[in-house]
């Protein structure tokens, strides 16, 4: 198994840290193919909706203090795929045309440490809009000790200072994959928490996701005096868990506080965090509290201490708000550094109707339920939940097979609700690294149900796409589509196709033969 070689780190300095950058940097946006890295419960239509709420919410508040003039930026950390971006823009710009009142402009910066991530969002055509109508930009960052924005379209740096509005901050399944520090709290003392490595063998040759899976983590504990000192900046905090933890074991996230520090610096008026992730903000949760272990996905993560976030700024006048019951999957929290918190009314109720009320995590676990169960629901119920999670795509496409069974039975109010379901879900579809042919399930769906004008859009669109994988049973149904509309010669063309690939194709012949046949 190893060399036996063993090399002991203090924890936030291990190289499994160095490992992860590696892993992101070599894949880019590949990391999320097959879910590999997680990405669905952070990057859907319903989650993405609930924080646009809340960024319209605080839009508003400025607005209404008088604070119109200047825009708001939003940085997200860690953008990833770039979907979640792609879908909080979207209804963004929706709710801004729909509301139609005075409001602060607004513009939206992903951010990532790997720089072909950034370029690849530069060039997806999703975004090509949003980036037309300077609401969004980019920049490399990272989170552990970088200090100011370069802004890849615009070519210019926010530094210090340059912001007026508070700057957003969206940072999701990230302070849980960032370096942290390991504290081990018994009988009121503070210790760090070493980490010694067992390397694996030719750890050299290995890519990053099988070093980290072969990799073994032993712990020892050192007594840490310098974070009882009265100069340690989250001393307060320390003192909390000397007080009230015995025999625990406690991830500090340090890189993330000060990472925090950093972009508030930016702007003159505080931040607003809002923040995704498995992790704890109630302190009984780190009670007895063992030592960590990696949740490996081709990178890893661990649990994000949101109990620290909170206690530490508010503190310093912050207010936090996070669900006031337990989470199951996913912990969705806000920190509003702002100057008078609570006069920040529509945020506030943004985040009570949007998160506390039924929330992201909630939609999860009901999610899971849906696809245990989707075999056996009916149209009006797969409607229900789609119309539920924002007409996502991914939901869609893994439904087609149980809609399509319940068509024959369908009425034509249902019948139009897919439909209009369909275009809603194609106006914010999101085309990932890993391609999808959803034109070809959604024109495939309106064909049965007769919708052959929408069908054909879709089909064709499907044709274009997948020039080279196009299915004999694709062309099959542009041909009819066509004869309906009356499209006769697209008909044969798509007909003369269909028998290149399948030159006994019954049906084709004699669609053929008929039009072949002297009047």
């Amino acid at each position: 198994m190893t060399d036996n070689k063993k090399e002991r780190y203090r924890f936030s300095e291990a190289p499994i840290w160095n490992i992860q950058r590696k892993y992101y940097e070599e894949l880019g946006t590949k990391a999320w193919n097959n879910d590999q890295v997680p990405q669905y419960i952070t990057s859907n239509p319903m989650i993405a909706a609930a924080y646009a709420e809340m960024i319209f919410g605080l839009l508003q508040d400025r607005a209404s203090k008088g604070y119109g003039s200047e825009p708001v930026t939003i940085v997200e950390l860690g953008a990833g795929a770039g979907r979640f971006a792609y879908h909080v823009l979207h209804e963004l710009c929706q709710m801004r045309d729909y509301a139609g009142i005075p409001l602060p402009g607004f513009r939206y910066i992903m951010t990532d440490l790997a720089m072909s991530n950034v370029m690849a969002w530069k060039e997806h055509p999703a975004l090509q809009t949003f980036i037309a109508e300077g609401l969004l930009d980019f920049a490399q960052f990272d989170a552990v000790h970088d200090t100011v924005l370069n802004l890849v379209v615009a070519g210019t740096t926010v530094s210090e200072g340059d912001l007026k509005q508070p700057v957003i901050i969206v940072a999701n399944y990230f302070f849980d994959g960032i370096p942290q520090e390991l504290i081990y709290v018994s009988e009121g003392q503070i210790y760090e928490a070493d980490v010694d490595v067992e390397y694996p063998e030719h750890k050299d040759s290995l890519k990053p996701s099988e070093w980290l899976n072969q990799i073994t983590l032993h712990y020892e504990h050192r007594r840490a005096p310098e974070y009882e000192q009265e100069t340690y900046p989250y001393r307060d905090v320390i003192s909390l868990y000397q007080e009230q933890l015995e025999d625990s074991h406690i991830l500090f996230p340090a890189a993330g506080l000060t990472c925090l520090e950093r972009l508030n610096s930016l702007s003159q008026a505080g931040f607003l965090l809002i923040t995704a992730d498995k992790g704890d903000h109630l302190l009984d949760n780190w009670k007895f509290a063992e030592p960590p272990e990696l949740v490996l996905h081709g990178s890893f993560s661990l649990t994000a201490n949101y109990h620290a976030f909170v206690h530490v700024f508010e503190q310093r006048g912050a207010e936090a708000l996070f669900p006031p019951h337990h989470y199951k999957n996913i912990n969705v929290g806000c920190i509003l550094h702002l100057d008078k918190p609570k006069d920040y009314p529509s945020m506030r109720l943004a985040y009570r109707r949007c998160i506390e009320r039924f929330g992201p995590d909630e939609f999860f676990s009901m999610k899971g339920w849906v696809d245990r169960n989707l075999d056996s629901m009916r149209l009006e119920q797969i409607l229900s939940f789609w119309r539920l999670g924002g007409y996502d795509a991914e939901f869609f496409i893994q439904s087609t097979k149980r809609i399509s069974s319940l068509l024959p039975d369908a009425n034509d109010e249902e019948k139009q609700d897919l439909l209009r379901g369909i275009e809603l879900m194609w106006s914010s579809y999101y085309v990932m690294e890993q391609r999808y042919d959803l034109a070809l399930d959604a024109g495939l769906i309106l064909f049965e149900m007769d919708m052959y004008e929408h069908s054909k859009r879709y089909l064709e669109i499907s044709v274009e796409e997948e020039q080279d994988e196009v299915v004999s049973t694709v062309f099959y149904c542009l041909a009819i589509c066509c004869f309906e509309l009356e499209l006769v010669e697209d008909a044969l063309s798509y007909t003369r196709k269909l028998l290149e690939l399948e030159p006994d194709h019954e049906e084709a012949l004699a669609l053929i033969s008929h039009f072949d046949e002297p009047e």
